[in-house]
């Protein structure tokens, strides 16, 4: 029998998944830290912290952040978890959307080097993990030379690997073709079904490992949002919802909010008790073996709590599987499939 949340033990049940060729295993629910960064609200760095410290509690090993998020603020929360606790842990960043204006002429050596010498202080490390570009401009993955780049800071000690972080499927099948490349973070959610078409079939080819970001759907999939949820105006819930600031693919997984509170609502009935929404989500990512992980955010350690107790829960059904197609199909395929 479950104990009462409160009261589990620390030790994880989450599964491990090897991450590309890096020799690395990783938990297949790991911590996106935009949310603790900026963009996403007020934040609250002691929640933040905490939110951190049980993510660890629970066996997560893996971290993703930008030297963009609060303009750095949540590379050195994530520096300072290093310095309070002593579990090894990975942690993967990203570089390229500090330049303005955002062009594919600013990934060149000089900026390249400077953004990674800036997260090297935030993060407080003599070499990054896994430095990701940040979405760059499709341009950047037919520019060989970029990638040239990141196999110096590689040879150079600054880097231990290096992948990419895009927008859209064919930005990631350019990517792969780089030797290089260990890794793609890509929107992948039950409204962001594209990758597993191809994508994916290359990257088990290539041992690419991905990473699944916003796995929840900027909170769509928590089914805690109404017509009547109100967004700070700091929130790129509000203020992106048409691209305004960056790819509206970003926000809601691109779906015009009022859709897809209508798909969320066709969505709970295959729930099944004992479940939540946001948990059937995440085991719906896990669901395909090409993914190496999910990366949800958590500002509250109960959020991670949440996130992390859908490692318990047994394999989704095939017809709960048919079941989120279907609904893929009729409310989200033609408003986002062909667009990333």
């Amino acid at each position: 029998m479950r104990l009462p949340r409160r009261e589990r033990p620390l030790e994880s049940t989450v599964e491990y998944r090897e991450l590309g060729r890096t020799g690395w295993k990783i938990s297949t629910i790991s911590f996106g830290a935009w949310a603790i960064g900026g963009t996403w609200g007020q934040v609250d760095d002691t929640e933040s912290m905490a939110a951190l410290h049980r993510a660890l509690d629970l066996g997560v090993n893996f971290f993703d952040t930008a030297d963009v998020y609060g303009d750095g603020h949540s590379e050195r929360l994530i520096a300072r978890l290093r310095r309070e606790r002593t579990e090894p842990f990975y942690v993967a960043t990203k570089a390229g959307r500090r330049l303005s204006p955002h062009v594919a002429g600013g990934y060149n050596r000089d900026n390249l080097t400077a953004f990674v010498e800036r997260s090297l202080g935030n993060l407080g490390v003599e070499a990054l993990d896994l430095l990701q570009l940040h979405c760059p401009p499709t341009e950047v993955f037919y520019t060989p030379e970029v990638f040239g780049v990141l196999d110096d800071l590689v040879q150079a000690g600054k880097l231990r690997h290096y992948g990419v972080s895009v927008e859209k499927v064919e930005e990631a099948l350019k990517a792969i073709e780089y030797p290089g490349v260990q890794s793609v973070q890509i929107i992948y959610n039950i409204f962001r079904q594209r990758p597993a078409e191809l994508l994916f079939e290359q990257t088990l080819k290539r041992r690419v490992g991905i990473l699944a970001r916003l796995p929840l759907s900027s909170g769509l999939l928590s089914g805690r949002m109404t017509r009547t949820t109100q967004f700070s105006a700091d929130d790129h819930r509000q203020f992106n919802r048409d691209g305004a600031a960056f790819d509206k693919g970003e926000t809601f997984s691109g779906l015009d909010y009022e859709r897809g509170l209508e798909a969320v609502e066709a969505l709970r009935p295959l729930v099944p008790a004992g479940m939540s929404l946001p948990q059937f989500a995440l085991r719906w990512i896990a669901m395909n073996p090409a993914v190496t992980c999910a990366i949800p955010g958590g500002r509250r350690a109960s959020q991670v709590e949440d996130n992390l107790a859908a490692a318990d829960l047994p394999p989704l059904s095939p017809a709960q599987m048919a079941g989120v197609e279907d609904i893929y199909r009729r409310f989200a395929r033609s408003e986002v499939h062909h667009r990333w």
